[in-house]
């Protein structure tokens, strides 16, 4: 994995927040470096469970600096910058690259459903301007267009763009085109990152990393090695985390809440329309981290 720019083990980092909805910067770096301090070789900063739809643009290009100041000597910083506007995307990754970004994620354009030579195309205009590697974000579930086989094809073809964060589920295509094409693969979707790293995945780009970093670094370790046993225990163990943090409500809500749990985090405060779970949702939580040895 040595031509891999992006990391192997990488949390979609939250963006903390004071109660007033302002971002807590210092606590961002902070919660960098403890990630840096465990398992983790990759940040993405500005991606959806850093609530990027509530941001501001300056808002984000400060958090994307805060993270390569803290621990950009120690991981591979990667900014989300895709939007559904590819003359905005194309200003956001170039300033995001000023602020130090070693590698960027840009997400299939949302809402307006472009066809996919539109979609191709976007993806070509804001890699060859960003001028660094640049993960495809496949997630149709949030975007309503998935990316089609064929278009993944040719997305392979443009320089600089390296990789696929996989969030469409669907393991046979992407067995099929991890064979055919020289793309770097990323589980986007925690529930599946023990099958993806079984078929021949790169990495993964985590929500659950924020609590369990050092195992999903352990789960790669075991992969790499064959003991696929040792993997299938940490995926197992982690089951009820996976469940309380990604099928209550939300990943950035519970993860906020489990980070405020665990002291990592000052403030569990969410922008809106994003609101703190209830006290049920909670109570899974503690009970799903503690059953999974992370409490």
């Amino acid at each position: 994995m040595s031509d891999n720019p992006f990391g192997r083990v990488i949390t979609a980092m939250v963006t903390p927040m004071h109660d007033d909805g302002s971002i807590d910067f210092d606590g961002l770096q902070r919660l960098a470096v403890h990630l840096a301090d465990h398992g983790h070789d990759g940040l993405l900063v500005n991606g959806t469970t850093g609530e990027s739809a509530t941001t501001t643009d300056d808002e984000d290009y400060d958090a994307v600096g805060a993270v390569v100041e803290a621990v950009g000597d120690r991981v591979a910083v990667m900014a989300g910058c895709g939007t559904n506007d590819t003359e905005h995307s194309i200003r956001a990754a170039t300033e995001m690259v000023k602020r130090g970004a070693d590698t960027l994620l840009v997400v299939t354009p949302y809402y307006n459903k472009p066809t996919q030579h539109g979609i191709v195309e976007h993806f070509r205009m804001i890699a060859e301007a960003a001028d660094r590697p640049v993960m495809a974000y496949d997630i149709p579930g949030r975007t309503g267009t998935a990316l089609a086989t064929d278009t993944i094809r040719r997305l392979a073809e443009i320089p600089g763009l390296r990789a696929v964060k996989d969030a469409k589920g669907d393991l046979f295509e992407a067995s099929r085109l991890m064979a055919e094409t020289d793309l770097l693969w990323f589980s986007g979707d925690d529930v599946l990152n023990l099958a993806f790293l079984a078929l021949g995945a790169t990495g993964i780009v985590s929500v659950v990393g924020h609590v369990a970093g050092d195992d999903y670094r352990a789960m790669i370790d075991a992969v790499d090695a064959g003991d696929l046993p040792r993997a299938r225990e940490i995926h197992t163990r982690l089951i009820p985390a996976i469940d309380a943090i990604m099928h209550t409500s939300q990943g950035a809500i519970q993860v906020k809440a489990a980070l405020k749990m665990q002291g990592l985090l000052g403030s569990d405060q969410l922008r809106m329309p994003l609101l703190q779970g209830p006290p049920e949702h909670q109570d899974k939580l503690r009970k799903g981290l503690a059953a999974s040895g992370l409490a």
